[in-house]
């Protein structure tokens, strides 16, 4: 069963095998199983939502309102009731609601609501709210989701224990020891998901005989490494998904350098003969490469024959060995793949895809490769075969993936379009797809624009794009990087701001020539796009993961010089946009594009915004705190722009986002104001991370930081404050402490358009 909002409807769902112990009580699916396909159903859930309850005060308060208007709430049938409450986190649900009255009471147990625990945002929980919600209905629960909960202390989990029924857990980012580990999931024996973390310090050899015995009962297991182990893989003798997130740094905290050998004890061999899927996600660093050859060591030895998904994600160059070839080779004669990601190395120049077989893949990443477009065609495509189960698929990087040949080829040259018209053909059923980090620019040949042809994927859900790639040819041509109106990407002189850059009357003869772009044609019909990223195909955070911030960025690509605001007031069209990332948009002059989407996207989640305009000023300041007035559902905020300055206004302007509970900014040379953060913090409940990476001094930034926990930290148990010079040299020692989940969904910056498949894991 799909955990809450983690609805499985349509293609690209992993394929599982149906399970007893998975499936969980008959009835279990009652209410929350039950889920409307598309956007269009999931926004009128979210109105349905609005009617939730987020204690008994308001509850009554509710019912008093409802009554008044001649209609009680509590004379809704019970399967509407149960649909409205499943929006309801499970501690209000239990501790709070209820409480209320006789029939909440009921409902509120109801086994579709008291199956399936996510507390891995509810960042109010605490350890004496867990402990009771354990006590209430630990029986009851059969999945529980925990993931990211840094701020519990690790006693909390001993009360996981009452939950005898358990069969999938989530533990990743929770402190868990392994003496805590093995006494847990000696008592849950119906147990076939985990996912833990092993941190230094775990031995394997303190796990008993009887939590090894339920390791052995699992069949899927998702562990993050942060020391050279095993951990509980070798006792997981039943595992048919495996997932691997390698997070090991090079260097210990006294700066001495790290082996990749495993500890003495841990030589037991992994079991994989049943497994159907392995990932494996590489953060950077050489630790991380020697690790993760152990675990293929054995894979080489004897390819599993279910295997139907082989996917390992590796930043910068992983080079690949005899061991690895011998298992590529095995697995083109001996499996047939649903799924396939490589390093770039193991792909580069080598035959592999063209012996490679494929069942119904749903999805590919080729990400960074030097694949051509003519390989790609016929050797994953096979001369337009038909692949209408492909439905995520990552080329970010592939600069030469549109393109018939990439041997002679410039990395600028136009792009062939009957390649990219072949894959849209193709894949016709595409929901996620990534073409950032490269320069595809289109022709001059009409109706073979790039935005033309991805038009017709009617199914995206998310994209992500080269800024280049969505300027108008005629555009560029006629508004060449030299033209007076255009803001020079340097820190020379300032250029004055005028007037908006797009007309507002919908008959002006400009606003009609905006409106006919092929930029806003493509987001006129993609209706229904949750996320989108427009990045700078030169574009590089100032924030790397190990390194130092990086002092300088790399120009804008000339063809992206013309694009600007009116690009950015075409993204207005998508109503159900929840996620939007902005980078190196060189043309924005006012930003007054920002506004249309405020007022228009009123779903949206998550905003990034990085390097927009001259670099030297922040253009689109005024407007950007204009745009968050209308944000109301606004919980992620990222801002990366150098000179920029956190002051009142801005602070005043963001405090209208009372949904707001992540905040990161990073500023080369950027400012802030104590007293306004510190008002900003008192007037949005919500925030929970402030990460601030500045010019400020290191003085100024450490006696903010200590004032914002010291006054808000026990009102919010999963506080977490980062203010910290940008240009520091212990930054990277700051970072390593910064927890995994803000770490990886806001503070660094990457796209996340198709960077792993579709329902990986909850």
């Amino acid at each position: 069963m799909a955990a809450r909002g983690g609805c499985c409807c349509g293609t690209g769902s992993w394929p599982r095998r149906k399970s007893r112990e998975a499936a969980g009580p008959a009835g279990a699916s009652r209410g929350r199983g039950r889920c409307e396909r598309g956007p269009a159903g999931r926004w009128r859930r979210d109105r349905a939502a609005a009617a939730m309850f987020r204690c008994g005060e308001e509850v009554v308060s509710e019912e008093t309102e409802e009554e008044s208007n001649g209609v009680n709430l509590m004379e809704f049938s019970d399967e509407i009731l149960l649909h409205i409450l499943s929006y309801v986190p499970c501690t209000d649900l239990v501790l709070n609601v209820r409480r209320t009255c006789r029939k909440l009471a009921t409902l509120c147990l109801d086994k579709s609501l008291t199956h399936t625990v996510l507390l891995q945002k509810d960042y109010k929980v605490d350890k004496d709210k867990v402990k009771q919600l354990m006590r209430d209905i630990g029986k009851e629960i059969y999945q529980l989701n925990m993931a990211g909960c840094y701020w519990l202390p690790s006693s909390t989990i001993d009360h996981v224990t009452r939950c005898k029924n358990l069969v999938k857990l989530n533990l990743s980012g929770c402190h868990v020891t392994s003496l805590r580990l093995s006494k847990m999931l000696s008592t849950l024996q119906h147990l076939r998901s985990l996912a833990i973390d092993v941190n230094p310090g775990f031995d394997a050899s303190q796990l008993s005989s009887e939590c090894k015995a339920t390791l052995s009962r699992v069949s899927e297991l998702k562990q993050t490494l942060y020391t050279p182990s095993y951990g509980v893989v070798p006792c997981c003798t039943s595992l048919e998904k495996l997932l691997l997130y390698f997070e090991i740094l090079d260097r210990s905290r006294e700066g001495f350098m790290l082996s990749g050998q495993l500890m003495v004890g841990e030589s037991n061999v992994p079991h994989y003969q049943n497994l159907r899927i392995f990932y494996a996600r590489l953060a950077p660093g050489y630790v991380n490469q020697e690790v993760v050859r152990l675990y293929l060591a054995v894979l080489s030895d004897r390819t599993p024959e279910n295997l139907h998904a082989f996917l390992i994600s590796a930043p910068g160059s992983f080079a690949e060995t005899g061991a690895t070839k011998n298992l590529l080779d095995s697995m083109a004669r001996n499996v047939r793949l649903d799924a396939l990601q490589l390093p770039k190395a193991w792909i580069n120049g080598s035959g592999l895809l063209q012996h490679l077989k494929f069942n119904n893949p749903f999805y590919f990443s080729f990400s960074r490769c030097t694949l051509s477009g003519g390989h790609l065609i016929q050797r994953v495509i096979n001369g337009g075969k038909d692949l209408k189960s492909l439905t995520s698929l990552n080329l970010s990087g592939c600069v030469h993936c549109l393109a018939p040949e990439s041997l002679f080829r410039k990395a600028e040259d136009d792009i062939d379009s009957s390649i990219l018209e072949s894959l849209v053909v193709s894949c016709c059923n595409l929901r996620h797809l990534n073409l950032s980090a490269a320069h595809h620019h289109s022709s001059e040949s009409i109706g073979n624009h790039l935005c033309q042809l991805l038009s017709r994927l009617k199914h995206l859900l998310s994209l992500a794009l080269p800024v280049c790639s969505i300027t108008d040819v005629a555009a560029s041509v006629e508004k060449p990087p030299t033209t007076p109106n255009l803001v020079p990407q340097t820190f020379g002189r300032k250029v004055r701001i005028g007037i908006q850059t797009y007309p507002k009357n919908l008959g002006d003869p400009a606003n009609q020539k905006i409106e006919s772009s092929v930029f806003w044609a493509l987001m006129g019909s993609l209706r229904f796009l949750e996320t989108l990223e427009i990045i700078g195909s030169s574009f590089s955070s100032a924030m790397p993961r190990n390194e130092p911030a990086i002092r300088n960025s790399l120009p804008p690509c000339v063809r992206a010089q013309s694009v600007g605001d009116s690009e950015v007031a075409a993204i207005s069209q998508l109503t159900y946009l929840q996620s939007l990332t902005l980078a190196q948009l060189p043309n924005i002059l006012t930003g007054s594009g920002l506004v249309s989407i405020g007022l228009q996207c009123q779903h949206l989640r998550t905003l990034s915004l990085a390097n927009l305009g001259m670099m030297g000023k922040v253009v689109y300041m005024s407007a950007l705190m204009d745009m968050l007035k209308h944000c109301k559902c606004l919980r992620d905020l990222r801002l990366e722009q150098p000179y920029f300055c956190a002051g009142a206004q801005f602070f005043q302007a963001l405090s209208h986002c009372s949904s707001l509970q992540r905040l990161c900014i990073v500023s080369r040379s950027g400012t802030l104001q104590s007293d306004a953060v510190m008002s900003f913090m008192a007037n949005c409940l919500e925030v929970i991370m402030c990460h601030m990476f500045m010019g400020e001094s290191l003085t100024v930034c450490k006696n903010l930081q200590q004032s914002i926990v010291r006054s808000f930290q026990a009102e919010r148990p999963a506080l977490n404050v980062v203010i910290f010079p940008l240009l520091h040299e212990d930054l990277t020692e700051v970072i390593r402490d910064v927890p995994m989940r803000h770490l990886d969904e806001i503070t660094l910056f990457k796209s996340r358009v198709a960077e792993e498949p579709p329902n990986l894991w909850w």
